[in-house]
């Protein structure tokens, strides 16, 4: 048996001082087992213990008790008839004589980062940055357990706190690398479901603790600790849509999107207004979108957020699916099942800016970290959010890995990226004075500008198939235009101009139509310069902007008239579509993010027609391949009639790519019906009717519906040689199909 011997010095040593201090400035090579000159030394730090035992891994060793050298919990052995060190754990006895282990001890393993890793990770070309940095299972010596590290070079010290020690900093100080200031400790024994956080002492001597950044799962609201998550544990079945995603022509092919919140969707208002859980989510809301006929779904921000009045707009756990609505692999059983009932899943990603929540990003090692330490270029002062630090190699691979994490982890079949004006000037939202020119002396934000290519030609090149969308509002040029002609390399982008000039067109008053009829047509003008999206997004819900239907005017029946058109028309406008939860059923009030959908509107006919129309539109978008082939091409749409401004009446077609794929549309914004309307023909043939927004199934006055396929005359109209007449019903958009 091992010779133990007494430790009791004459004379403090002041490092035992330092570890109970939690200031030692190299725990590892003075905690754990070490060689010396004398034999072995083994010293132990445990505040919560009154005796601790050494236990060598050979099963007939019976062990060696270590001695009580401080009174606060550090124990010493000495072993002077052993030179080499050797596997053991620890077997310790609490202040109320409860036993506890074996355990390994945690000073007793090595690096846990290779030096290559370290390499990468400081010159930010890291792509898998998450299978380094946070919590991750690991195995050591045989050992399992979960492997920790953190960026946090200016700190003085960091410690792994949680349930496991607890929330004790002294207990488990990491290992500072001092190659890129990363932070790293491995801890045997721990698994999935433990709560922890980094506690950190910042170069001013501050202490403080913050959430895991690059957490898999954390709490979410008060309480904000990292939870530890294997991401090995999900067995995917949506093999056939990811073998056959990259195949797909998104370009040239129906897109619509229905824009979802999920904490407000829908509740269980009987239960207490609970959400639902991403199961629920799974069978009811993607039943839904696959009844109403949209081709994705697009989820506002589920990365974990504190506040719920952000939206998800304001993240603290950029890896972390958020826990008010399950677990990360429960979060994948939705995406799942989304792909095998066919739908694509779109998620809402903010690398615009973070909140400044103490537990979150903000000065993370009590410097100015991933933001801007100047406010003139560091803080967003109309959200009270920090920007970004874009020129700084890590928190660009901090960002990309994230994006991609989401495509490859979730199988995220695309990224809206929010608020990219905020991103692209560095005077957006300021005042002359409030911001510093780049340094050419321009506005432009120019590591922002090569921080979204990078994002987008990485995300591009390892998810083809995939969808990089802009929510991008000013005239930037070539937003969705490839990053080798000069553009910022997303495939689409958000067509706020559209939204804006056509609500405002929609909002007056019929018999005031005639005066903004300019309003309808201009966005052909600038139509074919981004690949757009057509979207009546969220934002145009609230904060006092009323509902969709609510901007309509006119009585009850006029404003569902007005809707109706007007989603009409949406559809067969180019650009993909996008349309927020609730208008599809017409719901009267404003959207709250803290009450369910007004589903019982549904009862009523007018509403459930409404919500049948939008069912039939995405039907016939998707079938009609004049509607969605040509969205980006200007071959793809070709007026009939944009000037009759005095009767509000517009009419054009859609094309496909064959001679014959022809869509005529005739809008009819005013209350007033055209019983024998006329309307010139780029083709001549028989056109069938295929849709009007005023049929009786969907609340309308069934005027022009039904009725025989309409021959062409040689009668010339609006500069064409031929065309047809109709009967146009009042407040109605309708779509004839040349049938030969």
């Amino acid at each position: 048996m091992p010779k133990m011997e007494s430790t009791v010095a004459s004379a403090p040593n002041p490092e035992i001082d330092l570890v109970l201090g939690a200031a030692h400035p190299d725990p590892f090579g003075f905690l754990g087992m070490h060689c010396e000159k004398s034999g072995l030394v083994i010293r132990v730090f445990n505040p919560r213990a009154q005796q601790v035992y050494l236990k060598p891994d050979s099963a007939e060793d019976p062990g060696l008790e270590l001695e009580l050298v401080h009174p606060d919990g550090f124990f010493e052995g000495r072993i002077s008839d052993r030179a080499e060190k050797f596997p053991y754990q620890l077997k310790w006895v609490d202040k109320s004589g409860n036993e506890h282990g074996p355990e390994r001890d945690v000073f007793d393993f090595g690096p846990v980062l290779g030096d290559q890793d370290l390499h990468f990770l400081g010159e930010g070309s890291d792509r898998e940055l998450w299978k380094k940095l946070g919590g991750n299972p690991a195995t050591m010596n045989g050992v399992d357990g979960f492997s920790f590290a953190v960026w946090a070079p200016n700190a003085r010290r960091v410690s792994i706190v949680g349930d496991f020690n607890n929330w004790d900093g002294r207990i488990h100080p990491m290992r500072k690398r001092l190659e890129g200031g990363i932070w790293e400790i491995f801890l045997p024994g721990i698994e999935a479901g433990a709560h922890y956080k980094f506690e950190i002492v910042g170069e001013d001597g501050s202490l403080f603790k913050k959430s895991d950044p690059l957490a898999f799962f954390s709490q979410h609201g008060t309480s904000t600790a990292s939870i530890t998550c294997r991401l090995d544990t999900y067995n995917w079945q949506d093999e056939e849509w990811m073998n056959h995603r990259a195949d797909a022509d998104l370009y040239h092919g129906p897109v619509s999107i229905y824009e979802v919140h999920l904490g407000s969707w829908k509740r269980r208002v009987e239960e207490g207004n609970r959400f639902l859980s991403y199961l629920e989510f799974a069978d009811e809301l993607v039943d839904y979108v696959v009844d109403m006929g949209f081709t994705h779904i697009e989820l506002m921000p589920v990365s974990e957020f504190p506040f719920d009045g952000s939206w998800g707009y304001q993240v603290c756990g950029y890896f972390a699916p958020t826990s008010r609505f399950g677990t990360p692999d429960e979060f994948r059983a939705f995406v799942d099942r989304c792909h095998r009932k066919g739908i694509g899943v779109l998620v809402d990603w903010v690398p615009a800016h973070f909140p400044k929540d103490p537990h979150g990003l903000a000065r993370f090692d009590g410097t100015a970290l991933y933001e801007h330490a100047d406010p003139k270029k560091g803080e967003h002062m109309d959200w009270g959010t920090l920007i970004f630090n874009y020129g700084r190699n890590e928190v660009r691979n901090f960002l990309i890995a994230n994006a991609l994490y989401w495509l490859e982890e979730f199988h995220i079949d695309g990224l809206r990226v929010d608020a990219v004006a905020s991103m692209l000037y560095l005077d957006y939202s300021r005042e002359h004075g409030q911001w510093i020119p780049n340094q050419f002396g321009g506005r432009e934000n120019l590591e922002a500008i090569d921080f979204v290519k990078e994002l987008n030609s990485t995300c591009y090149e390892r998810h083809p198939g995939i969808m990089m969308i802009a929510e991008e509002s000013t005239a930037f040029p070539g937003v969705s235009r490839p990053i080798d002609t000069g553009g910022l390399g997303f495939g689409f982008k958000w067509n706020m101009g559209w939204m804006n000039d056509f609500l405002e067109f929609m909002s007056k008053d019929p018999i005031h139509r005639q005066h903004h009829h300019n309003e309808a047509t201009f966005s052909m003008i600038y139509a074919y310069h981004e690949n757009y999206m057509l979207v009546l997004s969220h934002d145009e819900v609230v904060h006092g902007k009323g509902s969709l239907i609510g901007k309509m005017p006119g009585d009850e029946w006029q404003q569902r008239a007005n809707l109706r058109f007007f989603l009409a028309w949406m559809y067969s406008h180019p650009g993909k579509k996008l349309l927020f939860q609730g208008a599809e059923i017409a719901q009267g009030k404003e959207w709250d993010h803290g009450e369910s959908l007004d589903w019982h509107l549904l009862e009523n006919p007018a509403h459930a027609g409404i919500q049948t129309l939008v069912r039939d539109l995405n039907r016939l978008y998707a079938d009609e391949t004049a509607l969605n082939e040509l969205d980006h091409d200007p071959a793809g749409f070709e007026w009939i009639d944009h000037l009759d401004s005095e009767n509000s009446l517009f009419s054009f077609v859609r094309k496909g790519r064959g001679a014959s794929d022809l869509t005529l549309v005739v809008v009819n914004a005013t209350p007033v019906p055209r019983q024998e309307h006329r309307v010139g023909l780029t083709a001549p043939g028989v056109y069938r009717q295929i849709f009007n927004s005023d049929a009786e199934v969907y609340g309308g006055s069934n005027i022009g519906t039904g009725g025989s396929p309409v021959s062409s005359e040689p009668i010339g109209w609006n500069s064409r040689e031929h065309s047809i007449q109709i009967q146009l019903p009042p407040l109605a958009t309708v779509f004839y199909r040349l049938e030969s």
